[in-house]
């Protein structure tokens, strides 16, 4: 029962990435693993078995490791809501709303629940893999820390760091890092590694030799760009970008500003005969898409009006009168009705939006929130379509008489009377290869026979195939205790 952290010189140097190659390698090694990070920020969430949420992320590691995803395998996940707030998620459930003055003195607070997950975890495998959250080199953050150093020391788990060459200054990145934090935390690491670099690693040997001269902690292995990456769920939003494909039938995205469960895209992305472009702001949305889809959202309201601020409803309007097709889905689902209300300010000052007006359905927040993995029938195809909930909020109106779906008897979403305008509470309807396939018809596009579960399954392997070429995986796996 031991475990060993990754964490990075920065965040988004994709400590993600190698947490999930590295659970797969060490279960093809036949060991039962399973992955942890302490604290997340995301707006990007999986439901988990056990009826809470995680970040993406962790979902992902668990996929890599075999097992199911778990609440105790991101204790803490904090959901943006503005840009010096969030909705604070402790084991799964939501606890309060923080702004970042408000989080940082409730932090030491919350490591007796990170510990909890953690020990849980630990009995439970042969190993645990750790994933850190930014950098240590926050020193700043490190009073009441629960995500990096502080939570190693609680739990005397060794450390490797990461850093990211392909942003440049990885030298100074890492010898830095020792420079800055504290002599007692320095301990804790038991070497480096170097992710993303585009060429031959040999042309690195010399920095390689000098940051493990001017740290002493051993080098692990120089880890080449991975194109598969690409065709992996995202979580960072920074992430998220379009195919690029040029496909023959063209979907918009609107990359709204609170944007959350962005990997609904991700099947439409590998679909070869489909190009996927986010609209990003101060663009108009695409003449040429067939189909707009408006996606789920951490504030409904907000992103309203941040809709409406880049003029996107008036190319709502344009794209409906060309004929053209719109999904909403969860908070893009909300948005299309004539209005989203939200009387105890759950969300954000208490108050009522007009919505968009393209469903006959209205929308009021409430302080329950769905968190539930559901298998729902689609009305008109009549194939099953396999998703999740996370959501708050009640919608109801006419035309949920013509629902997306039937979830366990009742009427899941809601379609407009010419069936061009839909919307739905179900994240992930595009993982489902039949029913992906039926819609991309019903657009005008022919299937491809993409079978997305395996290829992801592919890519994982491919993952865990690429860091054992590159790192010494062998000795990372024996540094766990």
């Amino acid at each position: 029962m031991r475990a060993l952290m990754i964490q990075g010189t920065g965040s988004n140097v994709g400590k993600s990435l190698l947490v999930a190659g590295l659970c797969r390698a060490a279960r093809r090694r036949g060991l039962s693993v399973l992955p942890f990070k302490p604290q997340n920020m995301s707006n990007n969430a999986a439901v988990t078995e056990d009826g809470g949420e995680i970040g993406r992320a962790q979902a992902l590691q668990a996929l890599a490791a075999g097992v199911a995803p778990h609440t105790d395998m991101n204790p803490v996940l904090l959901k943006p809501e503005t840009d010096i707030g969030a909705q604070v998620v402790v084991q799964g459930r939501r606890l309060t709303r923080a702004g970042a003055g408000e989080y940082g003195k409730m932090k030491p607070s919350l490591m007796p629940a990170v510990l909890e997950s953690f020990n849980r975890l630990k009995a439970r495998a042969d190993l645990v893999i750790v994933e850190g959250a930014g950098s240590p080199a926050e020193v700043n953050l490190r009073r009441g820390d629960i995500a990096n150093m502080g939570f190693a020391r609680a739990a005397d788990v060794p450390v490797v760091l990461a850093g990211d060459i392909d942003r440049g200054g990885v030298i100074a990145q890492i010898v830095g890092t020792q420079a800055v934090i504290d002599p007692d935390d320095a301990a804790l690491v038991a070497g480096f590694l170097i992710n993303r670099f585009r060429g031959d690693p040999r042309l690195f040997d010399d920095g390689y030799s000098l940051i493990a001269a001017r740290t002493g902690w051993r080098g692990f292995g120089v880890v080449p760009w991975f194109a598969g990456a690409a065709r992996l769920p995202a979580e960072d939003a920074l992430d998220l970008t379009g195919n690029g494909q040029g496909g023959g039938l063209k979907v918009a995205c609107l990359a709204l500003s609170r944007i959350a469960n962005f990997d609904d895209l991700d099947p439409l992305k590998q679909e070869p005969g489909v190009t996927v472009e986010m609209v990003l702001p101060g663009r108009a949305i695409p003449g040429d898409a067939r189909l707009v889809i408006i996606p789920g959202s951490k504030s409904t309201r907000g992103d309203l009006a941040f809709l409406r601020d880049q003029g996107w409803d008036i190319d709502l309007a344009a794209h409906r009168r060309r004929g053209g097709h719109v999904l909403g889905i969860c908070g893009g689902y909300q948005m299309l009705g004539r209005s989203v209300a939200d009387p105890e300010g759950i969300e954000g000052p208490a108050g009522e939006t007009p919505g968009l007006g393209l469903l006959d359905v209205t929308t009021v927040m409430t302080s329950d929130k769905r968190l539930t993995r559901s298998t729902a029938t689609h009305r008109t195809s009549g194939l099953t379509v396999s998703g999740y909930e996370i959501h708050i909020g009640r919608t109801e109106g006419a035309d949920c008489a013509r629902p997306f779906a039937l979830l366990d008897g009742r009427p899941e979403g809601a379609t407009s009377a010419d069936g061009r305008v839909t919307g739905s509470y179900l994240h992930g309807l595009f993982t489902d290869d039949a029913f992906r396939a039926a819609f991309l018809r019903g657009l005008g596009a022919s299937a491809s026979g993409l079978a997305y579960a395996e290829g992801i399954e592919q890519v994982l392997d491919d993952l865990a195939a690429h860091l054992e070429t590159h790192l010494d995986v062998p000795a990372l796996l024996a540094l766990a205790r």
